[in-house]
């Protein structure tokens, strides 16, 4: 089983438009307790990011630039200490994620990009959820039975063609434990790395025995 994007992720989004003005933006993020929200254009997609890192250049003591630099800082209507509508305060392009894509790869795109949360898209660019870091670690729930079955029945048996009684199999708080001899250094790896990459593990502990293993 390979858990989605869509299996996760929360499908009641807090959105703004883009024409939000900056007390709108203030009184949504304190009235549902978020710290970020996806900024969407008139037909849904999302255009930008606005978060309380982004407002707070309203409050921050900024020491300015000096010379031309200072004044050209000062007059850019878009700058966002000077921004009142959440299309001038957002961060822009947003970092989003489809809802087909794998947990795995919206926790690397967050932490290549370093975000919270991730809005996520259908094909069209329209919003149709978020998935926060919470969402995406919720995998780490799963049930150790329901580990060991993918890993003895899909895996072992089914994609590697091993038979499961030849190889020992435990599983504790998502932890792997795989004992036992396969003849082939190329399969043992190749099963390891599908074990490792399963929803739910946290570790695998490698006991097999296998040619070249040293």
């Amino acid at each position: 089983m390979t858990t989605t994007v869509r299996d996760v992720m929360t499908d009641r989004v807090v959105a703004l438009r883009k024409d939000a003005d900056y007390k709108e933006i203030v009184s949504v993020l304190r009235r549902y307790r978020v710290s970020a929200c996806p900024v969407i254009d008139d037909a849904d997609r999302v255009v930008g990011v606005v978060s309380e890192a982004d407002l707070l250049f309203k409050e921050a003591d900024q020491e300015l630039p000096t010379g031309l630099v200072r004044l050209r800082w000062r007059l850019k209507e878009e700058s966002k200490a000077t921004g009142v509508t959440a299309e001038e305060l957002m961060t822009r392009p947003a970092v989003t994620i489809g809802a087909d894509a794998t947990v795995g790869d919206a926790a690397r795109l967050m932490q290549a990009k370093r975000v919270k949360r991730l809005p996520v898209v259908g094909r069209d660019g329209r919003l149709v959820g978020i998935a926060s870091r919470m969402d995406v670690l919720s995998v780490f729930e799963r049930r150790d039975q329901d580990i060991w079955d993918e890993v003895v029945k899909e895996a072992i048996a089914g994609e590697f063609g091993l038979d499961p009684d030849s190889i020992e199999v435990t599983v504790t708080s998502g932890v792997v434990t795989i004992a036992g001899l396969i003849d082939r250094c190329g399969t043992a790896l190749n099963l390891l790395a599908r074990i490792r990459h399963t929803d739910g593990v946290v570790s695998v502990r490698d006991r097999l025995s296998y040619p070249d293993r040293d």
